[in-house]
């Protein structure tokens, strides 16, 4: 049975974490030693220290040990990420400014939130439309790149039943900030019902500008053009035409 992505994480993290504690608190164990025996008071004539092949092959042999096991316990937790499982239930997203769009290839189904079975294997394959996202749930220790031309892949497993959140981890513009979408872990047959019986109408249909300041699109900031050139003429009389006129009723 495959690691769980979540606790291979947090395992790898805790480690590194425990690891960094303990050299700092012998760091600073040892610093305090020195300090109080050479001091002045207690080591009034300074004399040469004298290296010591033991200490120095300890310090050398114990470090890299430790940054091998780290690294041997990354290597496995990304190995595992990119091994995805051959039967996994296959999803496209699409990022694009500012909002995650999720389509089912099987039933064509669009939405903006995600859904998916409970202890079910998932395959996310990432495009972008417009600039770099970074499709990032949190909660499942998950997070890859959507590249504009590129399709990126991740895998993950929810293994409990919730709602979890979805965020953009790369910059990507100015509403940033307001790009995240909902994970739905539901039940296997509740998944289907929603997939397969559910009218496949398209969610997506929104504005995309989230920052609503002004109750108008806020990206709209360009007025419409008007043609100053179409400028009232007035008609001038035909001076003619009036002499014309004058004229006729004098002969009148």
């Amino acid at each position: 049975m495959r690691p769980n992505i979540i606790s291979q994480t947090d395992g790898t993290m805790l480690f590194i974490i425990a690891c960094s504690i303990i050299l700092l608190l012998l760091v600073t164990v040892a610093m305090i030693y020195f300090c109080i025996k050479y001091s002045r008071k207690n080591h009034p004539v300074a004399e040469n220290i004298h290296g010591n092949t033991t200490l120095e092959v300890t310090w050398t042999v114990l470090p890299t040990i430790l940054v091998m096991v780290m690294f041997f316990y990354g290597y496995m937790g990304f190995k595992n990420l990119r091994d995805i499982p051959a039967d996994a239930y296959t999803v496209k997203v699409t990022g694009q400014m500012w909002k995650w769009t999720f389509e089912y290839p099987e039933t064509k189904k669009k939405s903006d939130t995600l859904y998916v079975p409970v202890g079910k294997d998932i395959k996310m394959e990432i495009h972008a439309n417009d600039v770099n996202h970074s499709f990032f749930i949190p909660a499942l220790r998950v997070k890859e790149d959507a590249v504009p031309g590129r399709t990126n892949y991740l895998w993950f497993n929810a293994e409990k039943e919730g709602r979890y959140d979805i965020a953009c981890a790369e910059y990507c513009g100015m509403n940033h900030s307001y790009m995240y979408a909902v994970l739905m872990v539901i039940p296997q047959q509740k998944f289907d019902d929603w997939v397969k019986v559910t009218p496949a109408a398209d969610t997506t249909k929104k504005a995309t500008d989230s920052l609503k300041t002004t109750g108008k699109d806020s990206l709209k900031t360009s007025a419409p053009v008007v043609d100053t050139t179409k400028k009232e003429v007035k008609q001038v009389p035909d001076a003619t035409k009036k002499e014309e006129t004058k004229k006729d009723s004098v002969k009148k």
